[in-house]
């Protein structure tokens, strides 16, 4: 078959382009590129899709899970709770404060964060550690929302705050409930990858702390106080460009409809996947925005059926090769919470078996239906 994208822009681009282009030119035209109208727009929608009472849009998905750890002023000494199994960011923001990311395991049918781990990790830390637990971050990892009930409960229990990294579930809910708006505070990506891309980098952080919502708001622009040559606080440069809030505006009008066509997308891999591969479970009173479509497959069989997928122009991605608590940066900084002192057994495993299959809300049957296929072929050839 002719090679298939990963995530398909162009076909995106193509159904919302005239749309897109003369939201640009708008902006273009204003001269209004830093802090322009359409940022406060963009924010006031969020808000509202997401149900919190404020978002505070910022340069990139690293910078929202940065800003509320500058906010509750993380330092060196304090341990935050993170999953191994997630991108890297997750946990870098923790330690670039200084303050040590605690890897916790994951469960292994939704990949995210497991609160039985997370207690018998938050006691290990308490037991034999000098360090402070103060926080935890669990991710919604492949648009699937974290079990945020027994997550939020346990946090509150030990007096830990949480902070729910959505950099990948922004349009997914949980019992009801907007991802982003699940815990204190929600951060979020606008990565083009994500259900809700611009072009560049962008990200958001929501929450339903107002207070907080001004801190922030200070925090991305240097510590402005008053004005924006009153300094505060300590802050960074992390503003949101006005032509990837004018895009972000338009694809975000088109988002609940895109969320359903990622769910066919889903339901389709899966109805003919089933019983030859461990296709994604969805527990009940969860909506994923699928962003990953991530199957398992015998370790023995991964990377031979993934060279195979890409022979036939199929690509693949591997999402994670390697947990965050193996990860060499991590490695490097010691201590009793990482290698094979973190005790991460699913995460592992789950690093040998998964592989990530094309998936966009413009993947025609025809062509999930080609893929899929190829990779009952790729297995039967012994792959």
């Amino acid at each position: 078959m002719d090679i298939t994208p990963f995530i398909d822009l162009k076909k995106q681009l193509a159904a919302l382009g005239p749309a897109l282009e003369e939201a640009v030119l708008a902006v273009v035209r204003s001269t209004q590129y830093i802090g322009g109208p359409a940022v406060g727009e963009l924010e006031k929608a969020l808000a509202a899709y997401a149900g919190v009472k404020a978002a505070v849009a910022c340069a990139n998905g690293t910078d929202a899970l940065t800003l509320p750890l500058l906010a509750k002023g993380l330092k060196p000494g304090d341990a935050v709770f993170c999953p191994s199994f997630t991108f890297v960011a997750t946990a870098e923001v923790v330690a670039l404060r200084g303050a040590t990311p605690i890897f916790v395991d994951i469960d292994p049918v939704t990949f995210n964060l497991s609160p039985d781990d997370l207690e018998v990790k938050i006691k290990n830390v308490l037991s034999h550690s000098p360090l402070t637990p103060v926080g935890v971050i669990p991710v919604d990892l492949f648009g699937l929302p974290a079990d945020f009930t027994p997550i939020n409960r346990i946090a509150k229990a030990h007096g830990l705050w949480v902070l729910e990294d959505a950099a990948q579930g922004f349009g997914g809910e949980y019992q009801g409930q907007k991802a982003g708006s699940l815990a204190w505070v929600g951060a979020t990506s606008f990565f083009p990858a994500k259900p809700l891309g611009c072009y560049g980098d962008g990200g958001a952080v929501l929450t339903n702390d107002l207070e907080l919502a001004e801190v922030l708001k200070s925090l991305r622009g240097h510590g402005a106080g008053a004005s924006r040559y009153e300094h505060v606080r300590i802050g960074v440069n992390s503003r949101l460009d006005t032509l990837q809030a004018a895009i972000l505006l338009k694809k975000l009008a088109v988002l609940p409809q895109e969320l359903l066509a990622r769910q066919k997308v889903s339901q389709t891999y899966s109805r003919l996947l089933e019983g030859r591969v461990v296709t994604p479970k969805i527990p009940d009173g969860y909506f994923s925005a699928w962003a990953q479509y991530t199957i398992r497959v015998k370790a023995s069989q991964r990377d031979q059926l993934k060279t195979f997928l890409q022979s036939q122009g199929v690509p693949t991605n591997i999402y994670y090769p390697l947990g965050l608590h193996a990860q060499p940066a991590f490695l490097a900084l010691g201590g009793d919470f990482v290698g094979a002192k973190a005790a991460c057994p699913e995460t592992e495993k789950a690093s040998q078996e998964v592989l990530s299959l094309p998936m966009h809300p413009y993947l025609d049957e025809e062509t999930i239906s080609q893929i899929s296929a190829l990779i009952i072929k790729g297995l039967d050839l012994g792959a």
